[in-house]
């Protein structure tokens, strides 16, 4: 094994870089090429990085399936004589990173700490949405149809609508970004000019890969809540959202975020994952909530 740096993202390459991504344990779409390099040259822009490559003998890179204590042991010995810190965040539970590292630190005369930094509410999904509301607890089965009903009776031309190819996503990107930034002001906050280039931008690079929706809960008089979804490996993944403050009597994020499980249960999927963030309104759905870490090396 043997550690190289480079200060580019394309010195590795997108072919190099998927192809590790999907032979890992833990495949995520923000470990993808099209997400590290979008968020590279939108907030890293004219910066120096440095991208720890571990490569076997021929070459290929390595942190495959089976072979993670291999590279974690190649990294940390790049980097023991360095007085320099690495903070990991939201490392999954169940990664080879929270369990192996530790004793593979110590081993080099490293330290590590590990923290829950928050929960991530997932939820396995059923073959129909009938057995999905059949294994609801009886209070919150009865608060969504409740929700439901009243926004059909109040709401009536209300109706969920996805687009998912490119130029459909260009088209609608104004209205998730407005409701978005409406729906409270850190979102406001959040949503600057440069989060809004990185959102167009990482969009519709997903989209063209199939990978990337924008739900909204339409009226005559325009959407009144958004969500913008990812995908991949059979799951669908709440990325981001907003409302319309104005309509918060008529719970439309709750009742869209029904529509939205619904559909992903009708085309299949297995699982639907809220990502992170643990407000109240997700565990209305009744996910079971699994912890990410926050890792420091010392």
């Amino acid at each position: 094994m043997k550690v190289s740096i480079r200060d580019r993202l394309e010195a590795v390459g997108a072919p190099a870089w998927d192809g590790l991504v999907a032979a890992s344990r833990l495949r995520s779409p923000f470990l993808s090429w099209t997400w590290q390099w979008e968020w590279s040259r939108t907030f890293a822009d004219g910066r120096r990085l440095e991208i720890r490559c571990v490569e076997d003998g021929r070459g290929n890179l390595v942190a495959l399936q089976g072979r993670e204590e291999e590279a974690w042991m190649a990294l940390l010995q790049s980097r023991t004589a360095e007085q320099v810190e690495w903070a990991l965040h939201a490392v999954p539970e169940i990664s080879p990173t929270v369990s192996a590292l530790p004793p593979l630190a110590a081993a080099c005369g490293l330290e590590v700490s590990s923290a829950v930094e928050e929960r991530c509410p997932v939820l396995a999904l059923p073959s129909s949405w009938e057995s999905y509301l059949a294994r609801l607890s009886g209070r919150h089965r009865h608060e969504l149809q409740r929700k439901m009903r009243r926004l059909e009776r109040d709401a009536p031309d209300a109706h969920a609508s996805s687009v998912s190819a490119p130029a459909d996503i260009e088209a609608r990107i104004g209205d998730f970004l407005a409701l978005h930034r409406s729906s409270r002001v850190g979102k406001a906050r959040f949503m600057d000019d440069r989060m809004e280039r990185f959102f167009r931008r990482a969009l519709w690079a997903f989209a063209e890969r199939g990978a990337a929706r924008l739900w909204f809960l339409d009226t005559a008089s325009g959407p009144i809540a958004t969500f913008v979804t990812i995908e991949w490996d059979g799951t669908v993944g709440l990325y981001n959202s907003g409302f319309a403050p104005e309509r918060a009597a008529l719970s439309p994020g709750v009742v869209l975020l029904a529509q939205v499980i619904r559909d992903a249960i009708a085309r299949g999927r297995a699982k639907f994952d809220f990502l992170r963030g643990e407000e109240r309104y997700k565990f209305e759905f009744e996910p079971v909530a699994e912890a990410v870490y926050q890792v420091r090396i010392r």
